[in-house]
């Protein structure tokens, strides 16, 4: 048995460490899977699961969805994007491709970054990061978002593309072309300076 542990349950944001091998392997919080039709997220005062709001479509995430702890989309983040004036004042969004089906969220894992996403929302960057669970047997050898076949990358730019939008809407989402892990471990090293600036008087849930 471990000779440390948490007594209390960790806030899945702050309280979870993001792993010592990042920013190429990171800790990766589950929010929502391929199989949920409503938008859970974490409320950020608890850090309980909450619902969010239905799927307004019906499309459904590509693969599972959530975020990296101790990490914020702030000013270094919105930089990386010319378009975009700031981040989006969120911990960093990650999708996890898997084999096998994981059909539950509210977990933890760790996931291999290997590219991500430049999302534009309303102005400010909202960007994806893309990974494969660690040890996964099928994506073990995949270091790079070029080694995904190219039509799982276009369903996941054109997922977050329409997701939020209507017939007869116009979005307000722009999806550029995907970006290797080299960049990719920019966005998450900046997203980590980011929080320390953002968070460096933390003494509890704000």
């Amino acid at each position: 048995m471990s000779s440390s542990f948490n007594r209390w349950r960790p806030h899945p944001w702050h309280g979870i460490e993001i792993g010592p091998d990042s920013p190429s392997v990171v800790t990766a919080y589950i929010e929502s899977t391929p199989f949920n039709h409503i938008k859970y997220e974490v409320d950020k005062l608890t850090g309980y699961l909450k619902v969010d709001r239905p799927h307004r479509t019906s499309s459904l995430p590509p693969t599972l969805y959530g975020f990296i702890p101790q990490t914020y989309c702030g000013s270094r983040v919105g930089e990386l994007m010319s378009e975009a004036s700031y981040g989006d004042d969120d911990p960093l969004d990650i999708c996890v491709i898997s084999e096998r089906h994981i059909d539950r969220s509210e977990l933890i894992l760790n996931a291999r970054v290997i590219g991500g996403l430049p999302m534009l929302d309303d102005g400010e960057a909202d960007d994806k990061i893309i990974a494969v669970l660690e040890k996964d047997h099928v994506w073990s050898d995949v270091y790079d978002i070029t080694q995904l076949p190219a039509a799982m990358v276009e369903r996941l730019r054109h997922y977050f593309s329409t997701y939020k939008v209507l017939p007869g809407e116009k979005s307000s989402v722009m999806v550029g072309q995907a970006y290797g892990q080299e960049h990719a471990k920019k966005v998450i090293q900046c997203s980590i300076l980011d929080y320390q600036e953002k968070f460096a008087d933390y003494n509890g849930i704000a």
